[in-house]
């Protein structure tokens, strides 16, 4: 993982460096204050023991003059972001974030930032990672971070249930959120009929330009505690009521496993086989790409310490994270990943989130039933692909799908052949130059290989 040292770079009370692999948060003086309000009014204790705030520990450096305080936060696995996420992620995030508001309330603090990019997922829940969002709360005050919430949660919840599940990927755009305005234009004419929606939405969204020009601020607005607290228990309420129904049309993902070609006793031949190499390696990160609704990321999840479950299908992903909920399952993280157009590093000088690549390297990498999408459906060519899954993983499980497979076939119906190097000699003699073949398994009743490789370059 690369140095997070340039992520933080707006906040004035404190960043976030990494040192010999450990992430830290130095706290600048101006935050004094307010962090020792936080530790001190039992708002900490509060929400650590919620797990709603990571947990962080004060670390004693020699040459710390630059700054109040070092803490060391509870290290988080994998780093994701926002536009990674399903709806059932942003739902649970949103409620964890106005749970923290609630409760810092309480103790006289309020947050100043609500941004998405503020929650990460850790042991199977959303959490906040900033222990630098909070301010102490002024009499009369009103929610400084309302909007900001509402562009980074609401927003993009709305649009998502309403209009399609892929305008999650609108914060990769926005990274401050989605405007008010676009939500509004975008978001269909019935939800000008709810209540809830026309409050903290539209008539948001209409508010904000009105006031655009004029020189209102926070201070010259007053609101009352027990006001702001029904606010937030609306938004809490109305968010908590927000559902969405799966598409189960054949052509999505999510049935995957209810189409697929194999004999049954082809499919428990490839398990069997997964799970001996996962059994004999114990990898501590996995990563599972093109992973459908996760059968083989939570098999990983029970022989490794973190496995990230990727898919680019939205209600894979919702079925996969529903799953992974009801059956507590706390080290495998559902993620929205198009392989083909991965998340890249975005924000200022490119250094305010960081690319796939650079959340890497991970000990394995499952790659089953992909390979053809990302040859013959998309055009890569396997020596791409094989330079690709090289900077990912120090273990690579990869399944070939020759042209004689019907879902290949399928690929190819309607369209000319022009993918005469696609065979499994080719296939190997281009991934030999980036890994070792350890161990090749055709698998049974299929024409099918199941390959275990090594990196040649040791990347952990």
């Amino acid at each position: 993982m690369n140095p997070l040292s340039n992520t933080s770079f707006k906040d004035p009370s404190g960043q976030v460096f990494m040192k010999h692999g450990v992430i830290y948060r130095g706290i600048q003086p101006v935050y004094r204050k307010e962090y020792l309000h936080l530790m001190n009014s039992g708002l900490y204790t509060a929400l650590t023991e919620q797990q709603l705030l990571i947990p962080h520990q004060k670390i004693h450096r020699k040459n710390q003059k630059d700054y109040f305080l070092v803490v060391k936060p509870t290290q988080i696995p994998f780093i994701s972001y926002p536009y990674e996420w399903c709806f059932g992620q942003f739902k649970d995030a949103a409620l964890a974030t106005l749970k923290v508001q609630k409760i810092s309330l309480m103790h006289d603090m309020i947050l100043r930032d609500a941004s998405a990019y503020n929650v990460q997922f850790f042991a199977g829940k959303p959490i906040l990672i900033d222990t630098l969002s909070f301010k102490i709360y002024e009499d009369g005050q009103p929610w400084p971070a309302y909007r900001q919430f509402c562009m980074h949660f609401l927003a993009p919840l709305l649009l998502m249930k309403y209009k399609s599940r892929q305008f999650s990927k609108l914060l990769r755009i926005f990274l401050d959120g989605v405007p008010l305005n676009i939500a509004s234009a975008l978001l269909p004419i019935h939800t000008w009929f709810h209540p809830a929606i026309v409050l903290h939405l539209h008539l948001h969204a209409k508010s904000q330009q009105y006031f655009a020009d004029k020189a209102v601020t926070t201070k010259s607005l007053r609101m009352e505690k027990h006001a702001l607290i029904k606010l937030i228990e609306n938004l809490e309420a109305f968010i908590c009521r927000l559902s969405l129904k799966l598409d189960t049309n054949p052509h999505t993902w999510l049935t995957y496993y209810e189409k697929m070609t194999y004999t049954k006793r082809a499919f428990a031949f490839k398990k069997a086989h997964v799970r001996s190499f996962l059994q004999s390696h114990r990898p501590t990160t996995v990563w599972d790409v093109g992973a459908n609704t996760g059968t083989f990321s939570y098999m990983a999840a029970a022989y490794s310490r973190q496995t990230v479950s990727f898919d680019m299908d939205p209600d894979a992903i919702e079925q996969n994270y529903r799953y992974g909920k009801t059956h507590r399952i706390t080290n495998c993280l559902p993620l929205l990943l198009d392989l083909t157009n991965p998340s890249p590093s975005i924000g200022f000088n490119h250094q305010e989130r960081m690319s796939l690549v650079e959340r890497g390297p991970v000990d394995m990498v499952l790659a089953l039933a992909l390979i053809h999408h990302l040859a013959i459906a998309n055009n890569i060519p396997l020596v791409n692909l094989a330079s690709f899954f090289s900077q990912l993983c120090r273990h690579l499980v990869i399944e070939f799908i020759p042209k004689e497979d019907p879902n290949v076939q399928q690929l190819l119906a309607n369209r000319t052949d022009i993918f005469d190097r696609y065979t499994p000699e080719d296939f190997e003699a281009t991934f030999v130059r980036y890994f070792f073949i350890k161990q090749k398994t055709p698998i049974i009743d299929s024409k099918r290989i199941l390959y275990l490789m090594e990196n040649k370059r040791r990347l952990l």
